[in-house]
């Protein structure tokens, strides 16, 4: 049987829906469907955020928003000036949504609840008369002069405009490259660093500001981040490694997962710097206990891990402290190196690297420069963020231009 519509979207997550219901709203009497080849829809809104659904981020510069994406920084600035985080907001709170800002920048609906936003999502869609077609999973896509034949595991399916929305899908990347698109190979982004170190063995949980560098084997400097490090059971996380596994996603594949990491606890201070310093606390500090009485605001127990790795007893006191033993601390809390081995998905999002060659995409309007009518948007193209909300804004931000250029 063949059904016949005006827009096909493959894919029910973020980017599949926010484009049908502005599409939808745009064009009133066009037939819309998603195909969603699950049997629920919107999966990844549901799990992000711990469950709350991290919307956007608190960024309302095009050019500061934009250098949050280590693969689409460019791409997405002229977007940006169309569709971005305020319009987001505003977007969701004239639905009924009402959204907050947290400390960190991130946006969450004030329920707390990631369901906010599926029922929003949901109920417009239905409102609009977007048909939402479950367990229907693409299997081929033909192009018939200017329109689309979509085969699915279900039915055959006619279109004069067709969406892509379909995320890090290998089976949809492989139709596309049937079609002529080029992609670029997929390797994970986000995640967190696998480490066993005695220093930290026994801090899971301990966070604290830290400057981190990628080095080579003759201790160049690869990638570098900073901000808030989280020291867990399996090794370390928080934003300062997760951004260097986004920028650094393809150099960390080809080291298969397996280099050192230098660590600035103290984040801009060197050694030279914190060495001077060390030696001024051995007058006013001299009868206290090194490991007893941290310095430099550094979480307590941290402290007293980087202290012993440099050699300092629990007894010793500051004014017994010599040459070697100053200088050791010093290292150990500016540059002391880790050995990562391995790395772990951080919570549930996992992101990849790579997708859609961005080059054959006319970023004005989401379209394919191969193919008038096809267009995309979300994670199917080679795009990817830090985490803090900044990948649904890439989704919505498509998905808007997207329902803006279909006519």
């Amino acid at each position: 049987m063949n059904s016949t519509y005006d827009i096909i979207i493959i894919g029910g997550g973020a980017a599949g829906f926010f484009t049908a219901i502005n599409t939808a709203e745009k064009l009133p009497k066009a037939r819309i469907a998603i195909l969603e080849r699950g049997k629920e829809v919107l999966t990844k809104v549901k799990v992000s955020g711990g469950g709350r659904c991290n919307v956007t981020h608190a960024e309302f510069v095009p050019q500061e928003l934009s250098r949050n994406y280590p693969r689409g920084e460019k791409e997405l600035l002229g977007p940006f000036h169309t569709f971005m985080t305020g319009d987001t907001m505003a977007w969701f709170e004239a639905r009924g949504v009402e959204l907050k800002i947290e400390e960190d920048g991130r946006i969450f609906p004030v329920s707390d609840q990631s369901q906010t936003i599926i029922d929003c999502f949901l109920n417009e869609a239905k409102r609009l008369n977007v048909e939402v077609i479950k367990n229907c999973s693409v299997k081929h896509i033909e192009k018939l002069g200017s329109s689309f034949k979509v085969t699915t595991t279900t039915d055959d399916f006619e279109t004069e405009k067709l969406v892509v929305a379909t995320g890090s899908n290998p089976k949809v990347w492989k139709l596309l490259e049937e079609l002529g698109h080029h992609i670029v190979p997929p390797v994970p982004s986000l995640f967190t660093f696998n480490i066993t170190d005695e220093r930290i063995k026994d801090l899971p949980g301990v966070s604290t500001e830290a400057a981190v560098e990628v080095i080579s084997e003759e201790g160049t400097n690869l990638l570098q981040s900073d901000g808030p490090l989280l020291i867990t059971h399996w090794g370390m996380s928080g934003p300062a490694i997760l951004k260097l596994s986004a920028w650094g996603a393809r150099i960390l594949e080809t080291m298969e997962y397996k280099f050192t990491i230098k660590i600035n606890w103290l984040v801009f201070k060197d050694a030279a710097q914190v060495l001077t310093e060390l030696k001024e606390f051995k007058s006013p500090l001299g009868k206290k206990r090194v490991s007893k009485n941290p310095q430099f605001d550094l979480p307590k127990r941290l402290w007293q891990s980087l202290v012993a790795a440099s050699g300092i007893t629990e007894e010793q006191t500051y004014a017994e402290l010599n040459k070697l033993a100053l200088e050791n601390l010093a290292f150990q809390l500016t540059a002391s190196h880790y050995k990562v081995h391995g790395k772990s998905t951080f919570k549930e999002e996992f992101v990849t690297a790579g997708g859609l060659e961005l080059k054959e995409v006319n970023f004005k309007t989401f379209e394919s420069k191969i193919h008038p009518n096809l267009y995309f948007a979300g994670e199917v193209l080679n795009i990817d963020a830090i985490t803090g909300g900044f990948n649904f804004q890439n989704a919505w931000t498509g998905g808007y231009l997207v329902a803006q250029a279909i006519t």
